[in-house]
């Protein structure tokens, strides 16, 4: 297919256009205004947030850049140079600091909190997060009806939405980037968009910002990267990989594009709820540290011949929750753990809700009932009065889902799993019927391929060269590629938003 030129006239015109309305993008936005800039926000969906909105809302931040940057080298594996790691190290130590910058447009109450790394590598006693815990006035669920996710996600995308109000930053919604515009020389002169089944076109005069997420919403970008199948989304339905085809149709490589923040969840029954529901968050722990006493979950899961395939509760479980489900088995030609089932006791069912939906949509509306009741009824849950009825529900032979429970109930009588080395102190027998069981499915949270940036977030091509006026910031394109850190694309958001919109600002003017 031939590139289009320059086109003879443009239907609008801005200094800097920042595709997508997140954190990343919002981000990027006050940054350019500030160093001077006219900007443009390109949003594709009906309302501003993106994923972010749905966030735990903690941006990671360090009192110690060097061991920070330690910490950042060993989680990605080599995955991303260290140019890069460092600038994001150097800007967890400034990123407190500016977010208390950006809460005096509207007198929020920001607190920062020691919190270490996810795993025991060097370095990961340097890191903390920092929290939006107040907005005056503001009440997440009257203001952002149609989002369900933390309060603490909400309350810091307000931060944001009230700087590009106050800075008085054109947004305009509904409006898909379709694709860029560059001129003879490679340089990013523009975009193609589309609103409302219109074709328009955008001159960006100093550069463009992609900081439109990733491709969580794209099954099929999913099968050529990823080995499981099906992924369910856990949160939005625009991020269908925009950002990543735009960026290749201009030379862009490629990295992380098999990692995704993922975890395991439910299906909703009704075809036409478009997300997965994760299972309830308990608190991260790290390797060698102490368990708090009163985490507890109440389930275990099973595969497709009802036996154990995992350690349910893994240190990061939100991040590598959805490994254990990849397995493909040659001898059967399928994946024997996609959906896999998960099985609780009716004290499990009681003690907490099992589910907890996140979305940013106008169209989902679900909330997940505190006593499990209400996903019995829908069928999410399935009931049985015994062992034998249960494998009878989930289609198993019944010796060997018995075999596998009373081996699990063993496990906590001696408290020690030794099968899959979960945490003795969340460990707790299936042993007061009725029982119950799900389908669950690996979900993913947010991924973090996309297109490769240098520490100037310049999106590179594939010779390494940066592609003249083309930025990425947020989780497109994010530097994790092996193991996350937590809160770590919220530090990228703020980080890599800032630095990429004052790197576009700061370009000449094409004319």
């Amino acid at each position: 297919m031939t590139r289009p030129g320059l086109p003879p006239s443009w239907d609008f015109e801005t200094d800097v256009a920042v595709v997508g309305c997140g954190y990343a993008g919002g981000v990027a936005a006050i940054a350019a205004h500030d160093a001077g800039a006219r900007v443009m926000v390109l949003e594709k969906m009906p309302d501003s947030g993106g994923i972010s909105i749905c966030s735990a809302g903690g941006v990671r931040v360090t009192r110690d850049v060097e061991q920070a940057f330690q910490y950042l080298e060993r989680t990605n594996g080599g995955t991303t140079p260290g140019a890069v790691l460092r600038a994001l190290a150097q800007g967890m130590s400034e990123a407190g600091d500016f977010v208390r910058e950006l809460a005096r447009v509207n007198g929020a109450d920001v607190s920062e909190r020691e919190s270490p790394g996810n795993y025991p590598f060097p370095g990961h006693r340097c890191f903390g997060f920092v929290y939006v815990d107040r907005v005056p006035g503001f009440d997440p669920a009257r203001d952002y009806p149609h989002v369900r996710g933390s309060a603490a996600g909400a309350m810091l995308f307000k931060v944001v939405e009230d700087n590009l109000r106050q800075r008085a930053i054109d947004i305009r919604l509904n409006c898909r980037a379709r694709r860029l515009i560059a001129d003879a020389t490679g340089a990013v002169r523009g975009l193609v968009v589309f609103v409302n089944g219109h074709e328009q076109t955008i001159r960006a005069r100093r550069g463009v910002v992609l900081a439109c997420g990733g491709f969580e919403a794209a099954p099929a970008l999913q099968m050529q990267y990823w080995q499981a199948q099906p992924v369910l989304s856990a949160a939005v339905g625009g991020n269908t990989g925009d950002g990543i085809r735009m960026a290749q149709d201009l030379g862009a490589e490629l990295w992380h594009m098999w990692h995704y923040h993922g975890s395991y969840g439910f299906r909703h029954p009704n075809p036409a709820y478009p997300y997965g529901i994760r299972t309830k968050r308990l608190p991260d722990w790290v390797p060698g540290d102490r368990l708090r006493e009163d985490v507890v979950m109440t389930w275990i899961a099973v595969d497709q011949q009802g036996r154990r395939f995992m350690n349910e509760y893994e240190p990061y479980l939100q991040d590598t929750g959805a490994r254990s489900f990849e397995r493909y088995a040659p001898e059967t030609q399928r994946f024997p753990r996609i959906p896999a089932w998960l099985i609780t006791d009716d004290a499990g069912r009681r003690r907490y809700p099992l589910g907890r939906p996140t979305y940013n949509d106008r169209t989902a509306d679900f909330d997940w009932s505190q006593d499990n009741l209400r996903e019995v009824e829908l069928g999410i849950l399935k009931r049985a009065d015994t062992l034998e009825q249960l494998a009878g529900a989930m289609g198993l032979e019944a010796r060997t889902l018995t075999r596998t429970i009373e081996q699990w109930n063993r496990s906590c009588a001696a408290g020690s799993d030794g099968d899959f080395d979960r945490p003795p102190s969340s460990m707790v027998p299936n042993v007061t019927p009725p029982f119950f069981c799900a389908e669950i499915w690996p979900v993913v949270s947010n991924t973090q391929g996309g297109p490769r940036h240098d520490e100037l977030q310049r999106v590179l091509d594939v010779y390494g060269d940066p592609i003249r006026r083309l930025y990425a910031a947020g989780e497109l394109g994010s530097v994790f590629g092996h193991l996350y850190l937590s809160g770590g694309n919220l530090a990228e958001c703020f980080i890599g938003g800032r630095t990429a919109g004052r790197q576009a600002a700061s370009e000449a003017d094409s004319d």
